[in-house]
């Protein structure tokens, strides 16, 4: 399904709020402005916890995992989901995947952004959490550019722009990562 992801001319400004972005160093733990966002927190980490085990079956990778994924997606403005999603066609939940086309990593970035944006150093595209930064923030660049299509984002990500066999994989992979209703329940009535 993987494009040949193009490198392309993007405005300074652009550019510019991608590395700071990137370079920003804090650590991936959540922060929540009220009790409600920490537990809807609570309950997707513990349905997706449950849900990922079988792939990332050691449990401090997968909470280390987990941490990230949600601080990385929320971050650039992203349900965690959907990232999950796009992850899971991606490389299928593996830290050292590497495409045809070279993207590595768990959202598969191709290398030419750590010169775009990074400090060209390609090997930290398999650290977790600089994997899922990268990922997640061009992501949203690519939602701003094309207007909140996450569709026509989705396609410009993988390099398949306007083929839908890519944005229509991960739309039904995001549907395996939502929360489900029953899950929030049963979680707040054991919380009780």
């Amino acid at each position: 399904m993987a494009g040949n992801q193009k490198e392309e001319a993007m405005a300074d400004s652009v550019r510019l709020a991608l590395e700071r972005a990137i370079s920003d160093s804090r650590p991936p733990k959540p922060v929540f402005r009220d009790e409600a966002g920490r537990l809807r927190y609570q309950q997707w980490f513990d349905a997706t916890s449950a849900r990922l085990k079988r792939r990332l079956p050691d449990e401090q990778v997968r909470r280390e995992f987990l941490e990230a994924a949600w601080y990385e997606s929320t971050r650039a403005g992203l349900d965690p989901a959907m990232v999950m999603g796009l992850i899971q066609v991606e490389s299928a939940y593996r830290k050292y995947a590497v495409s045809i086309a070279g993207a590595r990593g768990y959202m598969q970035v191709m290398p030419f952004w750590t010169k775009v944006i990074g400090d060209a150093n390609r090997r930290a595209l398999f650290d977790m959490q600089t994997n899922l930064r990268y990922g997640c923030s061009i992501l949203r660049m690519y939602i701003d550019m094309e207007g909140g299509n996450l569709y026509l984002a989705l396609g410009r990500y993988n390099g398949s722009r306007g083929r839908p066999e890519y944005p229509n994989a991960v739309l039904a992979a995001w549907k395996n990562w939502e929360l489900k209703p029953e899950e929030s329940i049963a979680r707040s009535i054991a919380s009780r």
